[in-house]
């Protein structure tokens, strides 16, 4: 069983821990009729199960006993869905990506859990290793008058911590662009690899995060209709606030990224012209230094011919004035060279 945890709450406190799915559909039946048939009523009853990558067996339970619309069960089964609210009559299923920064590799971990809130029951699919929901059922476990609020309680709960679990993504991330905006002046190799991989983990972020605004302003259009209590509204709209927040924020740094794409190609393309200088001054000298040698030559291989009838060949001072021509010849060309600044 993927069963992380399960219980089951009535009047804002746990009543009942099942081990299994078919006892927790027992086990709230039991509760719910007990609540009906108490004349002095006994508030809400809610069942909570938790599960880690269940299998579609699992999935199919739950949707045969909560009645789980069959669009929303496909896509609890293929997973990778982006953050989406769809209500399917009294059923409501949610879709939020949460992330965590992980320090010792400078990377963003995005995660994916699928919520079912309906009357009695909160549905909560995880398919990451890290998702928060541990820390929220602590939370709403502690806070009996957010529990009394019910599915609706708790998805606030979930969202709130979700969208609060991204600020320290945010920090990390601004860290590493400072990193890189100080590499990048210090002509540290590999820049332009670490920014290209750190704008990939902005944009997933991103692609995690902009679409929930959209989303929770549809959700926000139905709590008349649904009759979300007032205190739970404005919660929900102070989460709006703070995704609105990260959102801007990760515009803000997809356009750092961008000046430092834009800085790194100009600083590469001034060291790739100053390596071609520098090269550039390099041949100029090595030509230089082959015409020089080269001049001379010309006359010491022409008499190196060994031809019998050649001028000045039997002549006394030949030699010295050959010696003397490659000499000269030479320096000329060193005169030339080094007026020319090529030496």
């Amino acid at each position: 069983m993927s069963i992380v945890e399960n219980a089951i709450y009535r009047n804002g406190r746990k009543v009942e821990t099942p081990r299994s799915l078919e006892e927790t559909y027992t086990l709230l039946k039991r509760a719910i009729d007990r609540s009906e048939g108490d004349e002095h009523g006994s508030g809400t009853v809610l069942a909570w199960i938790g599960l880690y990558r269940p299998t579609p067996e699992e999935i199919r339970s739950l949707a045969e006993h909560f009645q789980l619309h069959e669009l929303a069960v496909e896509d609890t089964i293929q997973a990778h869905q982006r953050p989406k609210m769809e209500r399917y009559g009294q059923t409501l299923f949610t879709v939020i990506r949460p992330a965590v920064y992980q320090d010792e590799t400078e990377t963003v971990e995005i995660g994916e859990i699928h919520i079912f809130t309906g009357p009695n029951f909160v549905i909560t699919i995880r398919h990451s290793e890290s998702s928060g929901v541990s820390r929220v059922r602590k939370r709403v476990e502690a806070d009996q008058e957010l529990l009394c609020l019910g599915p609706d309680g708790v998805l606030y709960a979930l969202l709130d911590q979700i969208v609060d679990d991204y600020f320290p993504v945010l920090s990390g991330l601004e860290n590493d662009i400072d990193e890189i905006e100080d590499a990048l002046f210090a002509g540290q190799p590999n820049v332009s690899q670490r920014i290209y991989e750190l704008a990939r983990e902005i944009n997933d972020f991103h692609r995690g995060v902009a679409p929930l605004s959209d989303v929770m302003q549809r959700y926000f259009a139905g709590f008349t209709k649904y009759g979300t209590h007032q205190e739970l509204q404005h919660r929900l709209r102070d989460v709006l606030d703070h995704v609105i927040a990260v959102s801007g924020k990760l515009e803000s740094m997809r356009a750092s990224l961008t000046d430092a794409m834009s800085v790194d190609s100009t600083l590469t393309t001034a060291r790739q012209n100053e390596a071609a200088m520098v090269q550039n001054e390099q041949m100029k000298k090595i030509s230089s230094w082959a015409a020089i040698l080269f001049a001379p030559s010309i006359v010491g291989s022409i008499y190196g011919m060994n031809f019998k009838a050649m001028p000045e060949l039997e002549w006394a001072l030949g030699y010295p004035m050959a010696l003397v021509l490659m000499l000269l010849v030479g320096l000329v060309l060193y005169v030339v060279f080094k007026v020319k600044d090529w030496l």
